[in-house]
């Protein structure tokens, strides 16, 4: 019979047994660009969730005709209240669907790209704030790219004005309706508000970041650091890309009326003059702050469990 001390060495060596390992095993061996993208996904589908309500509201505020209420002005409130009373709460959550099919690995993309690119670059420091934005930028700029025909069904979806059935679907009819460049519709103004975005908000969030002493605060405390500095680094990010969030929206509803961003540009400001360029600001900012602050909070605590800095 074996003792105490015996039995807790056979088990630690069997444990270790090829063949039967264990899932942590399996974790601590998964490559991390892989884990930056496993942890990016998960990020993306909780902040995705929870705030494609403000998402639809933005796309259908920037949407309205100038005819309604005389000058075109509808409040987010009145909207929100709307859409619930003609289609239901889940209304609300139209176009779910392709944004997790956008989201989902657009997110896992974006922190994966940024991983590798920082660990090959500043791999050992935190990055200056010029190299903040460059390393969000090219980041977002990779995931746009990859993603974007997706991210055109997803607008249109929220629009309420088409009757896609599937993403798939939806896919295959502007393909055959509109080809390639259907699908990329919009990839000029989706570049110039995402890229900046995200490269103006990680600069925000590491500048922020390296305010608050980490050291001194309780470990408990640290998601909600990142959350703060997060939702603060959104607000500044959010408002300095609007107008090109605008144009990008109305590019990708009418791709068939309306090719080139200038021509969307006259037609925005002669509809709706300069005030036009930041309609839906409110909702917009409300998600994008705190889908990006939550995914970067979620994403830095999986990183840690994982082993590793983000």
């Amino acid at each position: 019979m074996r003792s105490p001390s015996e039995l807790r060495s056979w088990v630690g060596t069997t444990a270790k047994v090829p063949g039967a390992p264990r899932r942590g095993h399996e974790a601590a061996r998964m490559h991390p660009v892989l884990k930056a993208f496993v942890c990016g996904s998960i990020s993306g589908t909780c902040s995705t969730l929870l705030f494609q309500p403000l998402d639809l509201l933005k796309t259908r505020l920037q949407t309205l005709q100038p005819s309604v209420n005389g000058s075109g002005h509808v409040g987010m409130v009145t909207l929100l209240f709307k859409v619930v009373r003609t289609e239901s709460l889940l209304g609300l959550w139209k176009g779910v669907s392709p944004s997790f099919a956008r989201c989902i690995p657009g997110v896992g993309i974006y922190f994966s790209t940024l991983y590798m690119i920082k660990q090959q670059f500043v791999p050992d420091r935190s990055p200056a704030a010029l190299e903040s934005i460059l390393l969000g930028a090219t980041s977002r700029s990779v995931a746009v790219f990859c993603m974007l025909p997706v991210t055109v069904v997803k607008t249109r979806y929220e629009s309420g004005r088409y009757g896609y059935v599937s993403v798939r679907g939806a896919l295959r009819n502007i393909y055959r309706s509109e080809g390639v460049r259907g699908l990329f519709s919009g990839l000029t103004a989706t570049l110039l508000r995402d890229a900046p975005f995200s490269g103006i908000y990680l600069m925000f969030y590491l500048q922020t970041k390296k305010i608050i002493p980490y050291d001194q605060l309780d470990p408990a405390l640290t998601p909600l650091g990142n959350f703060g500095c997060g939702t603060l680094a959104g607000i500044l990010a959010s408002l300095a890309t609007q107008p090109a969030d605008v144009i990008k929206t109305h590019m990708q509803l009418s791709s068939e009326k309306h090719h080139r961003t200038r021509e969307v540009i006259s037609l925005i400001f002669r509809d709706y003059g300069l005030a036009g360029f930041f309609r839906g600001a409110v909702p917009r900012a409300l998600r994008r702050t705190l889908m990006a602050a939550m995914a970067w909070t979620v994403y830095e605590q999986m990183m840690s469990k994982m082993g590793l800095k983000s």
